[in-house]
């Protein structure tokens, strides 16, 4: 597996660079680095030394402080800082509010705050759909952890997740071009969770739940769902589950079949195999068999299985299998592996169908090694960047948000994702193969295809804000015309008042 170099930059003081740069250069290839980059800095340079920058990248086990003391142990060279790259990604944090527009005078304050301001309070007072065209909260999403279950380090509680936090809203921003902000709560009783963020859920068009633990996360989202009018979406659940749709609706052309018919097995029963298996049940497949470590997972089983997971193992499993996880694999076409590393054999695979599909998407190792695996497979797909068929959440999240502003909706459907999966395997087009049956994260046609898809299927379902018509623009004429009647009858009312 490939591992991505730490890129630091080192700020040099040196005596002689003739003579001190080569003893650098020797010193950064001994520590197992390498030289991306080298430039003199004369807004540095002290009396009797030259200040030039060197950036270095490196790999494995090597250490940017044992490279910075043996730098400092050759006279003549100085360190005067270094600058690891992922510190400096972060420092004070990746993103910033702006505003929407200046305040660069009486008129412009007497616009945007008061008296201006006292008539779009009015407007919410009157209508409360009003907040959803003339304040942030159209465009506002909340991202909201106990930081229970944060990537791969676990429970690392609410303040260390926010970083974390901090990257899911720079990228609904990017790829979405929606406003969020973290909301991080420090309470773990989940009636609790629920009631702090109903509270606070007012100026917010969308919640977007992240890195909460399963079972927890399934009744912090369902108590949710039912108190608010905003759509709750549990993005380690759905997000992952709708791009996983997607890539299986692309592999099945790939082998020529019909998604309905595929015999799929999913390993890891948590938040995201659980949405896994009810979004693929709900796009038509019937033949799904759930796993985890103590094998099938079935509704008798009593330790270890909650109701959630009692219900997916009620709704597949149409052949009533039981036992081991290889009785599940026999014969089965597809594997989705949402568990642990390294926790399938390549022999496990052979006893696959011939046209055998497998995702083995724990990250940063997977089920099975891909370079392995993939010799043996029609499709493989993994959760890593650095192989082909990456299942990134990026390419569901922003775009499902954007859509569910845009109609204004006030919930998330199983119809809603399917309708992201179908316009995420859709960019593939033309360019579908073995090793491209999904699209890049990167690909700036996924999201705006994705919003457009989820907004029209929420409004076909009718789970919009009542008097949101149609358009962003259709949405505020409407409203413009409705507060200047409002405003005529309140000025017709207080003349009326005035001349009794």
């Amino acid at each position: 597996m490939t591992v991505r170099p730490q890129r630091v930059t080192f700020r040099l003081a040196l005596a002689d660079p003739d003579e001190a740069i080569p003893v650098v250069l020797r010193l950064v290839a001994s520590a197992g680095g390498q030289l991306v980059g080298l430039a003199r800095d004369a807004t540095r340079a002290t009396e009797g030394t030259v200040a030039h920058e060197v950036n270095v990248e490196l790999t494995g086990d090597a250490s940017v402080e044992s490279l910075a003391a043996d730098l400092e142990d050759v006279a003549g060279i100085k360190v005067l800082a270094l600058v690891d790259e992922v510190l400096a990604a972060h420092e004070r944090g990746k993103f910033r509010v702006e505003l929407a527009r200046p305040v660069r005078g009486p008129d412009d304050l007497a616009l945007v705050y008061t008296p201006g301001v006292a008539r779009v309070t009015q407007m919410i007072v009157d209508d409360p759909t009003a907040a959803t065209r003339f304040t942030t909260r159209g465009n506002m999403v909340a991202v909201v952890t106990d930081g229970s279950a944060v990537l791969g380090l676990g429970d690392v509680g609410p303040l260390a997740s926010l970083p974390v936090m901090e990257g899911k809203v720079m990228l609904l921003k990017e790829f979405g071009d929606v406003d969020a902000i973290p909301l991080l709560v420090d309470e773990r009783d989940p009636d609790r969770f629920v009631d702090i963020v109903a509270r606070v859920s007012l100026g917010f068009g969308g919640i977007n739940l992240e890195d909460i633990a399963a079972p927890r996360c399934f009744e912090i989202e369902g108590k949710l769902r039912q108190r608010l009018d905003i759509p709750v979406f549990h993005d380690d659940q759905h997000g992952t589950a709708v791009v996983v749709l997607a890539a299986l609706m692309n592999a099945a052309r790939v082998v020529g079949r019909d998604l309905s018919s595929l015999r799929v097995v999913i390993q890891g029963m948590g938040s995201a195999g659980v949405a896994i298996a009810n979004l693929l049940m709900s796009a038509g497949i019937e033949d799904l068999v759930p796993v985890d470590i103590d094998g099938i997972v079935e509704p008798r089983r009593g330790a270890g299985t909650d109701p959630i997971r009692r219900r997916v193992a009620r709704q597949g499993n149409p052949r009533g299998l039981t036992g081991t996880k290889d009785v599940a694999l026999a014969g089965a076409d597809v594997f989705i592996g949402v568990s642990g590393p390294n926790s399938l054999t390549l022999d496990q695979v052979r006893t696959m169908s011939e046209d055998r599909i497998v995702f083995a998407l724990a990250n940063p190792t997977p089920e099975i090694d891909p370079d392995l695996a993939r010799p043996e497979v029609r499709v493989m797909a993994t959760g890593r960047s650095d192989h082909p068929n990456q299942i990134n959440n990026v390419l569901c999240f922003p775009g499902l948000f954007r859509g569910l502003l845009d109609a204004a909706a006030t919930e998330v459907t199983d119809t809603m994702k399917v309708a992201a999966a179908h316009a995420i395997a859709a960019v593939v087009g033309n360019d579908l193969a073995a090793d491209h049956v999904i699209p890049s994260p990167f690909d700036r046609r996924v999201a705006p295809l994705v919003a457009a898809a989820v907004a029209q299927a929420a409004r076909d379902e009718g789970h919009v804000r009542p008097g949101s018509g149609g358009s962003r623009r259709e949405e505020s004429a409407t409203a413009l015309r409705e507060a200047a009647l409002r405003s005529i009858e309140r000025g017709r009312d207080a003349r009326t008042a005035g001349s009794r």
